[in-house]
């Protein structure tokens, strides 16, 4: 049985903004350790390598810990496909391409990362503000992927595919294939993952997108 490592004691000194952010990833980390309702102050000061003093220094509760944990999560993601989409080429099909490999981009696919995305979704449905947080998340997202969708389907002449059931199919296999790689990691990579996105794209718009594509480029 391996020896379980104890974190690094943090450094007494580091600015507010530092120490917030090592607070927010030792809370990432317990909660991909224990869970949601099982995290408390205790257990982020032991991933931190803090007090608990000083965590109260920065957060008055738990809930307001968790709350900047999800919100810091969230940010993160926008920020990702914000600036892939900044730089995607000016033409549906890549842009599509670019936005759906987004999902599986290291920083995403971050087991612990994925761990907190599903420890919250599980508790959106009971409070309201992780329900809040957690729709902004898929919003704009949501909203970029349909409009690239219709604009395949019209300017590629994909008449029989609807485009909204097309994108909602590719966010369901996207939240699908998350929880295949959080479940069973030894055997569902990023690599797998991006190919099963790359066939279902390829299978609705085969003049557009190749399994082959996806091959080239991992």
């Amino acid at each position: 049985m391996s020896k379980q490592v104890e974190p690094k004691p943090a450094p007494r000194t580091a600015s507010r903004e530092e120490r917030r952010t090592q607070l927010i990833e030792a809370t990432i980390r317990s909660i991909a350790s224990h869970g949601l309702s099982d995290t408390t102050m205790a257990t982020v000061a032991r991933e931190a390598g803090l007090s608990q003093g000083i965590i109260n220094l920065h957060f008055d509760s738990k809930e307001k810990l968790l709350l900047a944990t999800l919100e810091r999560v969230v940010d993160e993601y926008r920020a990702l496909w914000e600036s892939t989409m900044a730089v995607a080429p000016d033409e549906p099909a890549a842009r599509l391409a670019a936005l759906a490999q987004v999902d599986f981009h290291p920083s995403v696919c971050e087991p612990n990362k994925l761990a907190v995305w599903f420890a919250f979704w599980s508790e959106s449905k009971a409070r309201p503000t992780y329900r809040k947080l957690c729709a902004a998340r898929d919003r704009g997202y949501d909203q970029q992927m349909r409009r690239l969708v219709h604009e395949l389907v019209s300017t590629g002449g994909y008449t029989g595919v609807n485009p909204d059931l097309a994108a909602r199919g590719l966010a369901a296999l996207t939240e699908g294939l998350w929880l295949d790689m959080l479940v069973n990691p030894r055997t569902v990579s990023r690599r797998e993952a991006r190919r099963a996105s790359q066939a279902y794209l390829a299978h609705l718009f085969p003049r557009h997108f190749s399994i082959e594509q996806e091959r080239q480029a991992s």
